[in-house]
């Protein structure tokens, strides 16, 4: 679980319930907040309009529980990837592509033992590249339907949030003759604002954002086996691949990587 994500999404909740239950009222402040219509009109609202522009009820169930994977996003260990592709090399330059095959069977990663296999069974570069593109891209445009789910509900929150407003002022100002009614009224308009901005700001935009920064990550681990694979089918010298992999890497995290593998084998054979 990312501690990240579930301690900035309790701190959010924590700072407005916080704000609710300074003033006088303390801990009653609480009720103030909750309106059954209002929460239909922004919650259920915006998840309506969301599942018409899902493709059917799976995808958009898909979508929804996209939300655990910001919760407990995938690790992506990139140094031990770029050290497995070194391993990889040194074992093509000394024993051949052939012998690959044996050391794809220690391999967990799927996208790189597929690429691997691609190589042994001596399928042309240019069409090894074309396949590995493909499904790199395949990918994240799977990815992109998550967050941009996510991208949309925000926008979603906040405009049923300015109908449960508008709903509000309208019951206000039809019946202005009798005062009792303007206050309930008015909680309604401003309540479903404020749900509408919640579900914005606090739920979906970081959420998208969230799973946009994962999924980046995972793209640039697979373009990191894409090219360490191109590059052992072309027979490259592992110090060269090594150094051409690591310039995905930021600067800070250069340091270390592959030395052992790739420098201390590159210059066999």
């Amino acid at each position: 679980m990312d501690i990240a994500t579930v301690g900035g999404l309790v701190g959010c909740a924590g700072a407005v319930i916080y704000g609710i239950v300074s003033g006088d009222q303390g801990f009653a402040a609480l009720g103030n907040f909750w309106d059954m219509p209002s929460f239909l009109i922004v919650v259920v609202g915006a998840l309506m309009c969301m599942l018409i522009q899902s493709d059917g009820i799976g995808g958009w169930v898909a979508s929804l529980k996209s939300f655990l994977i910001g919760v407990k996003p995938p690790t992506y260990d990139i140094a031990e990837i770029i050290h497995k592709v070194i391993d990889l090399a040194n074992v093509a330059r000394k024993e051949g592509l052939l012998q690959l095959e044996e050391a794809a069977g220690d391999i967990d990663n799927e996208f790189m033992k597929k690429g691997i296999m691609l190589i042994v069974d001596g399928t042309d570069q240019e069409l090894v590249s074309s396949i590995l593109e493909s499904e790199i891209g395949a990918i994240n445009s799977r990815h992109a339907q998550k967050f941009g789910f996510w991208e949309a509900f925000a926008g979603m929150g906040p405009a049923w949030g300015m109908i449960g407003t508008l709903i509000g002022l309208i019951n206000m100002l039809k019946l202005l003759d009798d005062p009792s009614s303007i206050g309930p009224n008015m909680a309604v308009a401003l309540i479903t604002t404020l749900y509408g901005s919640l579900i914005a700001n606090w739920l979906c935009i970081p959420m998208a954002t969230k799973l946009r920064a994962i999924n980046s990550k995972e793209i640039m681990m697979m373009n990191i086996i894409s090219e360490g694979i191109l590059s052992i089918q072309a027979g490259e010298n592992p110090r060269v691949i090594e150094e051409k992999l690591k310039s995905f890497l930021s600067p800070a995290e250069r340091g270390g990587v592959g030395e052992e593998e790739g420098g201390g084998q590159g210059g066999e054979g």
